[in-house]
């Protein structure tokens, strides 16, 4: 008798618990970034914060979109990753702002580059021509906008480009060219099933170029460790509602490897504190001075 008067308080309960699950579960993924923006912004240097970060993320959670379609999932983990993919884009922009700021004597690289310009001929011709946009002639006066193909694109500059437009152009021919894919594989399940799994591998390898690139400086001088922290918290978080809510087996394992990566990074920056590598003899770039 007592548990079933207990029942109007228990169920608004219940209910307010999994309300404030679902959200924490689709805003949550974006809380560690906050610091991390809010430090690029201020100190205007985005060396600790590794590009491909955004990378990992939005492939990710493109193909976690496009598995939902082929096996639904929940609702608050399907909006996570739009917010999270929206967060990410963000990111690109302030990190391309920043860079391009501080590399004024760098030429410019694009996704798109075969662009064609009219430009001025030395005075007295009468004449005005074409020429193909290339690292080689940017200092041409620029009369019309620019036409570009995809054929130019150079991938040893690949996701290091001086626009963010050219991220996007990236982003939705990466989506377009997936989707398709998806449209006409839709049915089996062996596809959607391998889809899936390649949505929680690419999410859980997240941390991998932030610690390939602690390894390659030998620092984490840069790096937010309040994101770090976050990201784990987050990732344990994360996992304990997967295996809870009965999620597909592959977001349980993603969120085990993504712990198991934030670790490793916690573990590089306990040891590069204690042992810090000695400061270079050669005069210190300007930009590395910035606060961080």
């Amino acid at each position: 008798m007592e548990a079933e008067g207990l029942d109007w308080l228990l169920v608004p309960l219940h209910q307010l618990v999994s309300w404030g699950a679902a959200g924490a579960m689709v805003f949550g993924g974006v809380v560690p970034y906050i610091p991390q923006y809010r430090d690029i912004r201020r100190t205007q240097n985005a060396e600790g914060f590794s590009a491909y970060v955004c990378l990992v993320l939005l492939v990710a959670n493109i193909l976690r979109i496009l598995f939902w379609f082929g096996r639904r999932f929940e609702s608050p983990l399907l909006w996570q990753s739009v917010v999270m993919i929206l967060t990410m884009l963000l990111m690109l922009k302030l990190c391309t702002e920043v860079r391009v700021a501080s590399e004024l004597g760098v030429k410019r690289r694009f996704f798109a580059v075969g662009a064609f310009l009219v430009v001025s001929l030395p005075a007295g011709s009468g004449q005005r021509r074409t020429a193909p946009v290339t690292a080689d002639n940017k200092d041409e006066e620029i009369r019309a906008p620019p036409r570009r193909s995809y054929l130019d694109f150079d991938p040893h500059y690949f996701w290091h480009w001086s626009s963010f437009a050219d991220y996007v152009q990236c982003v939705l021919a990466f989506t377009g060219i997936a989707g398709y894919i998806t449209y006409l594989s839709i049915d089996s399940a062996l596809f959607v099933e391998t889809l899936g799994f390649l949505a929680v591998l690419t999410e859980a390898m997240l941390g991998v170029p932030q610690l390939y690139r602690n390894h390659r400086h030998q620092s984490t001088e840069g790096m937010s460790i309040k994101m770090v922290l976050m990201w784990t918290s987050g990732d344990t978080f994360k996992t304990v509602y997967f295996l809870l809510n009965g999620a597909p087996l592959q977001f349980s394992v993603c969120g085990l490897l993504q712990v198991l990566v934030d670790l490793a990074i916690l573990a590089q920056a306990y040891v590069f504190a204690r042992h810090p590598p000695k400061p270079a003899p050669h005069a210190v770039h300007p930009a590395s001075t910035k606060a961080l």
